[in-house]
């Protein structure tokens, strides 16, 4: 396992676009998100044990604030030849099992990830009303085999933030997990590639 930070790209930046199917076979595109307050989107993936570890509170989330207008969205990025674990069918099967009432979208030519500058799993980004980054970094400050529970400390305060019409103070932590399993030859220049 190997720690990637978050590349924590620029505050203000808009938010990338995007169409990918999600674990239905339906294309999911920001455009469908117009209407929202918010945009949450989460570069996540079945087996990395970072995600595995907040899975519960990213299903929390999207259950607590997705009724307050804040779409949400989570994307798989990995490679599944060499992690068959992170298939679309098997995020079928995760969706289902964590509970996660938002889209779970399939980026198969790692061409969005690239376009967020997605490095880890997790790797969050929030985006005002006029999807504008407001927000990249950790969810809290919990680890796998640390001792501080998962909360959402920190981006349950972004959201708020947001929501409120407020600004999201720019101190903001790095999210750190597993690296994006880039199909090789594909990594992007941000990552060494």
């Amino acid at each position: 396992m190997v720690l990637t930070p978050s590349t924590m790209m620029e505050l203000g930046s808009p938010a990338p676009d995007f169409s990918l199917p999600d674990t239905n076979g339906k294309t999911v595109s920001i455009g469908d998100f117009k209407d929202a307050n918010a945009l949450l989107v989460m570069f996540i993936c079945n087996h990395c044990p970072f995600v595995v570890y907040v899975a519960d509170e990213l299903a929390r989330l999207g259950r607590d604030y997705q009724p307050k207008g804040v779409a949400v969205v989570a994307i798989s990025a990995n490679d599944i030849r060499t992690h068959p674990a992170d298939s679309p069918e098997k995020m079928k099967q995760e969706k289902s099992a964590k509970g996660y009432v938002f889209p779970y979208l399939y980026d198969e030519t790692q061409e969005v990830a690239k376009a967020y500058t997605a490095a880890c799993t997790p790797d969050i980004f929030l985006f005002d009303e006029e999807k504008k980054l407001v927000y990249r970094g950790q969810l809290d400050d919990s680890r796998p085999n640390g001792d501080l529970p998962v909360t959402g400390e920190d981006l349950r305060r972004a959201l708020d933030e947001v929501l409120a019409g407020r600004p999201v103070p720019a101190d903001q932590k790095p999210s750190i997990g597993c690296n994006i399993k880039w199909t090789p030859g594909n990594e992007p220049a941000y990552f060494g590639g």
